[in-house]
């Protein structure tokens, strides 16, 4: 009786298809987490720009012609634009609160401060106290600031004779490492 079996040849060929394939589905396993962070990754930084862009606009368009004070009960103007090289960036009050209490208007603000775009969102209107940060994005390089007046003129910086006035638009252009250069228009108020 002869036994039929494999031989070592045969067993040898065998193993180096197999070690292949592993080899093969290791590779594409691998290949299929990278693509997968890199899609999380830039997911998450189209989501900060996003982000960005949803408050900006919702705040703007709910900008007030409201006049607040400060610590020392100074009035300030109800719209503070900067050109984009200081720190702070807008400063002004929105009808309503984000969290839909504590009454009808609230001041907010956004500033740059180390490379980091933020949203701050203070507890009163009036006077001095602290402000809730949010961050929005990091790794920013260069913000530029411009506000269209009523007559389409763009203006490095928002300061009207009347305190109360309102740009028409801002244009925010920013640059990052994630997202590189941005310009963004944002209509403020009722656009008038």
């Amino acid at each position: 009786m002869k036994v039929r079996g494999f031989t070592l040849v045969e067993m040898l060929i065998a193993l180096a298809i197999f070690g292949m394939l592993t080899a093969a589905g290791v590779t594409l396993l691998t290949l299929t987490a990278r693509t997968q962070q890199s899609s999380e990754r830039s997911l998450g930084e189209l989501g900060e720009l996003r982000r960005l862009a949803a408050l900006l606009r919702a705040d703007l368009a709910q900008a007030a012609p409201r006049i607040h004070r400060d610590s020392d009960g100074r009035p300030q103007r109800s719209f503070a634009g900067d050109s984009g090289e200081a720190e702070a960036l807008l400063l002004f009050v929105r009808r309503g609160w984000d969290d839909g209490g504590g009454g009808g208007v609230q001041r907010v603000g956004y500033r740059l401060r180390g490379g980091q775009i933020d949203r701050l969102a203070f507890r009163r209107v009036d006077g001095s106290g602290n402000a809730a940060a949010v961050r929005l994005i990091g790794d920013v390089t260069m913000v530029r600031l411009r506000y269209r007046d009523r007559d389409g003129a763009w203006l490095p910086r928002w300061q009207p004779a009347d305190p109360t006035r309102l740009p028409a638009a801002v244009e925010l252009v920013s640059d990052s490492a994630a997202h590189g250069l941005v310009r963004q228009v944002f209509v403020v108020g009722n656009g008038r």
